[in-house]
């Protein structure tokens, strides 16, 4: 899904909870300016900043970069996937791997790990993650703690704890992540 109809679904859905963009950006401990940019499309955003305001918004992560869906079987086809890039401060692209309802507890997605980019600083988010290496490696920083993952490793951790993949070499890494809803 493009920026622009992001910023639209956040419009809207922070509009219809009768709530500003001055409210929004201090409940999620974003600036004012950020928000405009974000709900007006001038801006990408990282998953972990779109993840917080889809928290306070009450929605899932998905829900804002996809199409939503209530079905009982999702079958998303690759060819059908939208890959979107994680925004300036983070190396990451993005896919999700289903068109979820917001009510989901779970939400599965594969971050690429893009080369380039090794000073990002680590974020938090209210979901807990299942990670598993698909290709490649990773450096992943947990709490201060940093652990080299490659192809076929996993990690489950607690997302409120400050987390970040960085890239080890030239070569790009794909890492299934799984969020998991605590409601």
């Amino acid at each position: 899904m493009q920026p622009n109809l992001i910023g639209k679904k956040i419009k809207e859905l922070r509009r219809k909870k009768d709530m500003t963009q001055q409210q929004l950006a201090e409940l999620t401990g974003f600036t004012k300016s950020l928000i405009s940019k974000i709900e007006n499309g001038q801006t990408g955003s990282a998953v972990a900043t779109l993840s917080k305001i889809a928290s306070v918004l009450g929605v899932t992560l998905s829900w804002l970069l996809q199409e939503e869906s209530d079905a009982e079987l999702i079958i998303m086809k690759a060819a059908q996937r939208k890959t979107i890039e994680a925004g300036e401060e983070a190396s990451y692209l993005y896919q999700s791997l289903a068109n979820l309802s917001t009510n989901s507890k779970i939400e599965p997605v594969i971050v690429t790990v893009i080369p380039g980019k090794d000073k990002i600083q680590p974020y938090t988010h209210e979901e807990d993650e299942f990670i598993y290496i698909l290709s490649g490696k990773i450096n992943f920083s947990y709490d201060g703690k940093t652990t080299i993952l490659q192809s076929g490793d996993s990690a489950f951790f607690k997302g409120k704890t400050p987390h970040v993949f960085l890239p080890i070499d030239a070569l790009e890494a794909k890492v299934l992540t799984i969020f998991i809803s605590n409601d």
